[in-house]
């Protein structure tokens, strides 16, 4: 990564984790912009470059990525469900316990404002996206279909996961809260 793209990433960070806590502490309708740009030192144009929507302060993350990444390492010989399951039992299992509480905060606005509730399904289109991608490639096949009825039941199973652990408080073990899930719905 070159020296400006950790620039980068530092100030989205920067911003994202003044955002939370603005959202969290004032509440999401009652904070502009405005506020998360002064609070993380910057202009409301460096959040907009960064961030093109409010609700994307809290809905940002590069999980797509990797998880569409951790789907192609499980073995070919494994089910799709598993395959997909494995993914994101991997990619919850991922992170500091900073990081943790950064994602249980942002769970918490996705959960308790509407707005972003709905949005937080386009997020879920995008990560099954990404997984299609993975899979499929960019060209559409027959495949693709099952691919992305699979990933969407894995994500929606994963997503009750991620209720579950909120309503902990995060002190339960998400990647195992996720197999559970999958293994309700899928009995494996």
């Amino acid at each position: 990564m070159s020296l400006r793209d950790r620039q980068r990433a530092e100030t989205r960070l920067q911003v994202q984790t003044h955002a939370i806590r603005l959202f969290t502490d004032v509440g999401y309708d009652a904070t502009t912009v405005a506020d998360v740009a002064a609070a993380a030192g910057v202009s409301a144009m460096t959040v907009y470059r960064h961030f093109p929507t409010k609700e994307d302060l809290v809905l940002y993350d590069e999980y797509d990525p990797v998880t569409a990444s951790a789907v192609l390492e499980q073995p070919v010989s494994l089910p799709l469900t598993a395959r997909i399951g494995r993914a994101l039992e991997m990619t919850a299992a991922l992170g500091t316990s900073g990081e943790k509480a950064f994602l249980l905060a942002r769970l918490r606005l996705m959960i308790s404002v509407p707005a972003l509730r709905a949005r937080h399904l386009d997020s879920q289109y995008a990560t099954a996206d990404a997984i299609v991608g993975a899979l499929c490639g960019s060209s559409p096949s027959a495949e693709e279909f099952r691919v992305r009825a699979t990933a969407m039941a894995c994500l929606g199973a994963a997503h009750v996961a991620l209720l579950r652990w909120a309503e902990t408080d995060g002190e339960a073990d998400l990647a195992g809260l996720i197999r559970e899930a999958l293994s309700s719905v899928f009995g494996t």
